[in-house]
């Protein structure tokens, strides 16, 4: 449930801070009085894309703050190590150069994860989301998200990525065809090349380490000779000043206590010295320049290069680039079976496809009839007592007979009047039909999800008279298994509210500034009055409010008993 909204410089509003409650949340105001920003602000703070435009003139930053109860994302947080205990707080800063940073319980996040997490606590139906239901590639992402398993959509979608990677690899080798000839020749003069150059990895660098000793190596010869005299090459040599200062220790120790350690601190420092003398010794002895060798290094790194050149890579790359070579030879030269053996896969996946497209669509024609039901009864519920709803289900067509969603076309269909055959949605239902549409189909998917809250923007489009009222009382019994927050123009709504907050604007300093405040019930009576008769609120429709309202105690309590 969504606890407490805080939002800071978001279009017109400088400051808001809702408190939240349990049951059906109504908003109400005047047209154009910033309700859809609080839904933007929920946009923003559930991790939608947010502009810098939503930032409030003269502001330097915008900031959404959002407070839930945790228990449907501690399994989240956990998987992401955010430590969360009674209440679970997102906020989401908006700059005014653009730039945009996300906390989850004061822990940094991407906008990713943002949506991640909004998606389990939060369902937005915006106010065009009811023109989705005339895009009829949407229809078949409903009736899969309301009844098909995963496990049935994720394995038609594992066969079938197969048959296209199958499918893929055919046309590739059919293309090579025209080309095979010119292309092989070119594939065996790289890999002769390559494989006269008998290249080894890291053979590069050991030559040019040992070029460069070559080249200097006089100076080299001349470095390790002083070395080599000056530790023990002489009499006055560092090993045997070494060795005289050891005897020398040996009896300062035997006079101090103290100096104990002191010879064979030297001891070890001698035989250092000598092992590192006689490196150097056997490294001089070693030493021999030879102008043919040299030579041989030259040409050896000469050529190297120059097919590093060639081909526009490293070392390494060569290798990998003569591995290559010789990999899309063999699959040139073995194209003509590989391409027999492709169309016995290729035949024997399509029936693995077609296997796994019947098993979808078996699962589909079972979600369909039960949609069927739940949304005729939902929309009957809602003034549409002779609707007629179908999930019409057809063969997809085309070479093959199915995509990359299945073997069926999925397509509502919808009759709202009596005697009329059922036919598609976007030419039969008028805005209000297509809002009670929608509205069915999320309280029918609400009964299937764990997302604990809802927000409508504006779910009374086009509807008004008995189906506004049957809307609300949708919305109320909706709001006894889930926390409802509703935008509404509509007094049937609002008068079914268990929680009601007016959204103004005002105007001062010559800035606009918009405010939400909760509304005891005398302040509901009279926002329902305005919402009845605008400015011109009379005893008569101050006391049809009254009515209202007391009518909608009486529903809402009814309800809550049937549900008790």
């Amino acid at each position: 449930m969504l606890r407490e909204l805080h939002i800071e410089n978001i279009a017109v509003i400088e400051r808001a801070d809702v408190t939240l409650g349990e049951g059906l949340n109504v908003l109400t105001g005047e047209t154009g009085a910033g309700k859809s920003i609080l839904v933007d602000s929920l946009h923003a703070v559930l991790g939608a894309r947010a502009s810098r435009e939503l930032v409030r003139t003269g502001a330097e930053k915008a900031v959404v703050c959002a407070t839930f109860d945790p228990e449907c994302a501690k399994d989240w947080c956990a998987e992401n190590e955010i430590d969360v205990e009674d209440e679970l707080i997102l906020r989401r800063q908006i700059t005014s150069d653009g730039k945009t940073t996300c906390r989850v319980c004061g822990v940094p996040v991407t906008t990713a994860q943002l949506r991640e997490l909004g998606s389990l606590l939060l369902d937005i139906h915006g106010q065009n989301d009811g023109q989705q239901l005339l895009d009829e590639r949407q229809h078949q992402r409903y009736l899969d998200a309301f009844g098909v398993s995963t496990e049935v959509i994720e394995a038609y979608h594992a066969a079938y990525q197969e048959y296209l990677a199958l499918h893929r690899e055919q046309e590739t080798l059919r293309n090579l065809e025209s080309e095979k000839e010119l292309l092989s020749d070119s594939l065996r003069h790289q890999i002769e090349e390559l494989t006269q150059a008998d290249l080894r990895a890291g053979e590069e660098d050991e030559l040019t380490a040992k070029r460069d000793m070559l080249r200097n190596f006089e100076k080299l010869s001349e470095a390790v000779e002083t070395a080599y005299a000056l530790l023990e090459g002489n009499d006055d040599s560092a090993i045997s000043f070494a060795a005289d200062a050891e005897s020398a220790a040996i009896r300062a120790a035997g006079y101090a206590a103290e100096l104990s350690s002191v010879p064979t601190a030297i001891h070890d420092a001698v035989f250092s010295l000598q092992d590192a003398a006689e490196t150097l010794r056997d490294f001089r002895n070693s030493m021999d320049f030879s102008d043919v060798e040299y030579d041989r290094i030259e040409s050896r790194l000469s050529t190297l290069r120059r097919l590093e050149r060639k081909y526009h890579t490293d070392e390494d790359g060569l290798i990998q680039k003569l591995s290559d070579a010789q990999q899309r030879l063999d699959q040139l030269e073995y194209a003509d079976d590989r391409l027999r053996k492709l169309e016995h896969l290729l035949e024997a996946q399509e029936l693995t496809v077609r296997k796994a497209g019947k098993a979808l669509t078996d699962a589909r024609h079972e979600a369909a009839g039960k949609l069927e039901k739940q949304v005729v009864a939902e929309l009957r519920e809602l003034a549409m007592p002779n609707v007629r709803f179908q999930v019409e289900l057809a063969p997809l067509g085309g070479n093959s007979g199915f995509g990359s969603s299945g073997m069926d076309n999925v397509r509502f269909l919808l009759s709202a009047n009596a005697g009329e055959a059922p036919g598609r949605i976007s030419r039969i239902a008028s805005g209000g039909e297509l809002s009670r549409i929608m509205l069915a189909l999320k309280n029918v998917f609400a009964q299937r999800d764990r997302v604990p809250s809802m927000v409508f923007d504006e779910v009374d489009t086009g509807v008004s008279g008995v189906a506004a009222q049957r809307v609300g009382e949708k919305l109320a019994k909706l709001s006894g298994k889930k926390q409802v927050i509703c935008i509404t123009h509509l007094p049937q709504i609002a008068a079914m509210a268990d929680h009601h907050y007016l959204i103004e604007k005002t105007v001062s300093d010559d800035k606009t500034r918009t405010t939400v405040l909760p509304l005891d019930r005398a302040g509901c009576r009279l926002e329902i009055a305005r919402l009845h008769g605008g400015e011109n609120i009379t005893e008569l429709t101050l006391a049809s409010a009254e009515e209202q309202l007391s009518s909608a105690e009486s529903f809402k309590r009814s309800i809550r008993e049937v549900e008790s």
